[in-house]
């Protein structure tokens, strides 16, 4: 059995429990009786919305939730519900912050196509035209990728969310470390959502400008929209006045979790804003390119962001019921359909928050809503609400169709668990002592896992996440207890042995869609300069004198007539030779602790180099 740690970034969301089919007529009834009115202005046909509001809240348990409504350039509802605190019973309004969370994405790309606006970059010339540094796993896509490919999730690259989620890296790391992390899928053969693509355009624009990532936001978006309350980091959030904190739901009990600080991947998700600034966002993607008529980007380099640029051939449930059209990803948006009416949208999950921005470019309107708990479905069904409303259609049973959709997905889930084949082995142990499943191991992509001895048990940390409890699954499987309340509940991880029959890898299905585990294998111990120190020297091998030499903090093996050789430390005083596997060597010292001879370890032979 095989399970992947969860990643709190959702795309789409797991859906929530909706039993208000009566309340649904009722609140239909009197949408279409606003809508029969000739003389019904947008505010009569809204009327009823706040009772829509009110029982998805009590229905998905959603501390607080704020929603604001475009039409014909004006904002013709705003308004916050519940608390952005719970505990305090601070309420939510209609200047409350929130994270966005991928919508953070169009933001990054409306930049992009303001830079091309000013001549500075092209959607379809090679990303290396701008970015010399930028290289992929798929020699094919770092030479020919193009910002539209990056935008529109056609890389071939998987999620691979764990690299950035799970550490400190800085952007700089994560755009040096994308050629470590190997695609599933051929390059322009399919959509497959990724962060680290939209963090590498947002990177790139920095760099275009001098002024980073966050400086061409704040100056080339939020303040020409007159977004003066949005910011770009969680550190900035938590100093404002009217900010919602962040909350979960488990086992039907809501709970505050902290922050989670995703400066590092920004571009795809670190804007924090109100429905008071983002009605701004509406107004200004609704238009033909100006502002309060001043110009910001060309008209077709926005209707082109809309347009679709990559299918999306099999939506996930949720998104495919009946009267929802054909899905496509765009440049940072979702092009599809509502009722027959072209729809544009985008929603945002991470730690304790879901939100949605939606729109009908032909029809003029638009939906933003912004909620503080990452459960089911509020956002969509006050949208689609909305749009029912102002359209004058008869509303479409939502919360029904949600409702029946969890049941089936429940029962799946049930049934899954229920007839889960049974692969471990009893009566199995551990091929070593404990202790020497501990240590570093490393991935080039992934960086560090981190396995320690804590009284008689294993734990496991990935970067800063952890440390997880680990339980002996059978031989020398590990997995964290599926009981456990933890990111990582359920993973296995694999300890495997070299030749010499030390534990020095572990094997790990940490990006599922890859098909394949992720290796990560055991750094090399760090001896002290002083102890390396004490190994430098002239040893005496048959008839040739053989030198070690300490470079920096490397310890360097130097034979006549051969190339340098690195030497890799292992264990005490063992170490590998880079670059040539099956050669180690490992030195000798006496009781005084002098160093008497150096012995390599070769697949021809065991040899013995005396100290000179």
């Amino acid at each position: 059995m095989r399970r992947s740690m969860l990643v709190v970034w959702l795309f789409v969301l797991s859906l929530g429990t909706h039993a208000f089919a009566q309340t649904q007529a009722q609140t239909g009834k009197k949408a279409a009786a606003s809508a029969s009115t000739a003389a019904a202005t947008p505010a009569a046909k809204l009327q009823g919305l706040d009772d829509v509001a009110d029982q998805a809240m009590k229905q998905w348990k959603v501390p607080g939730v704020a929603i604001a409504v475009v039409q014909d350039g004006k904002v013709i509802y705003a308004k916050g519900y519940g608390y952005r605190d719970l505990e305090q019973k601070l309420p939510v309004t209609a200047a409350t912050l929130f994270p966005i969370g991928s919508i953070t994405k169009s933001f990054t790309a409306l930049t992009f196509a303001i830079l091309k606006n000013e001549g500075k970059v092209d959607w379809d010339k090679p990303v290396r035209s701008y970015l010399p540094e930028f290289q992929m796993n798929d020699p094919v896509a770092s030479e020919q990728a193009t910002p539209r490919d990056l935008f529109s999730h056609r890389t071939g690259l998987p999620r691979h969310d764990l690299v950035w989620y799970s550490s400190d890296f800085t952007r700089d790391d994560l755009v040096g470390r994308l050629h470590e992390l190997k695609p599933n899928k051929g390059f322009r053969s399919a959509y497959q959502y990724n962060n680290l693509t939209i963090m590498t355009m947002g990177y790139l624009e920095g760099k275009l400008t001098g002024l980073g990532w966050e400086g061409n936001i704040r100056q080339k978006i939020f303040a020409p929209l007159g977004m003066s309350q949005s910011n770009l980091s969680v550190t900035d959030i938590e100093k404002t006045a009217d900010h919602a904190l962040p909350y979960e739901l488990k086992k039907e009990v809501v709970s505050k979790v902290p922050y989670h600080n995703i400066d590092a991947i920004g571009p795809a998700g670190s804007i924090n804003s109100s429905v008071d600034d983002m009605s701004h966002y509406l107004i200004f993607q609704l238009g033909d390119g100006k502002y309060e008529g001043k110009p910001i980007v060309a008209e077709s380099d926005l209707r082109e962001m809309h347009s679709p640029q990559t299918a999306i051939p099999d939506p996930p449930p949720a998104f495919s019921m009946p009267g929802l059209g054909h899905f496509s990803y765009g440049l940072a948006w979702v092009a599809t359909s509502y009722r027959g009416h072209n729809l544009v949208w985008h929603n945002g999950g991470i730690d304790g928050f879901y939100a949605l921005l939606s729109m009908l470019p032909d029809d003029h309107m638009g939906v933003v809503v912004l909620t503080n708990l990452p459960h089911g479905q509020t956002p969509e069904v006050l949208a689609y609400n909305v749009y029912d409303r102002l359209l004058g259609l008869d509303p479409l049973p939502w919360f029904d169709r949600f409702k029946d959709l969890e049941a089936k997905g429940k029962k799946q889930e049930e049934e899954a668990k229920k007839n889960k084949p049974t692969d471990r082995k009893s009566g199995t142990h551990p091929s070593h002592n404990l202790a020497d499943f501990a240590g570093e191991y490393q991935n080039a992509g992934y960086g560090v896992i981190r396995v320690a001895l804590k009284g008689d048990a294993l734990e496991l940390s990935l970067n800063k996440l952890g440390p997880f409890p680990l339980e002996h699954y059978h031989y020398d499987i590990f997995q964290v207890p599926e009981e456990s309340d933890s990111v990582a509940a359920g993973e296995e991880f694999q300890f495997e042995m070299n030749k010499k029959g030390d534990i020095d890898r572990i094997a790990a299905t940490l990006e599922p869609s890859l098909g394949e585990d992720l290796v990560f294998t055991r750094a090399p111990e760090k001896i002290s300069k002083d102890v390396l120190q004490k190994l430098a020297g002239d040893y005496l091998l048959a008839e040739q004198t053989v030198n070690f030499a300490l470079v920096g903090d490397v310890l360097r093996l130097t034979v006549p007539g051969q190339p340098q050789y690195e030497l890799i430390p292992r264990k005490e005083l063992s170490f590998d030779v880079k670059g040539l596997p099956g050669f180690s060597m490992e030195f000798q010292m006496d009781a005084a602790g002098k160093v008497t001879e150096a012995v390599f370890n070769q697949p021809n032979g065991v040899f013995h180099a005396k100290r000179k």
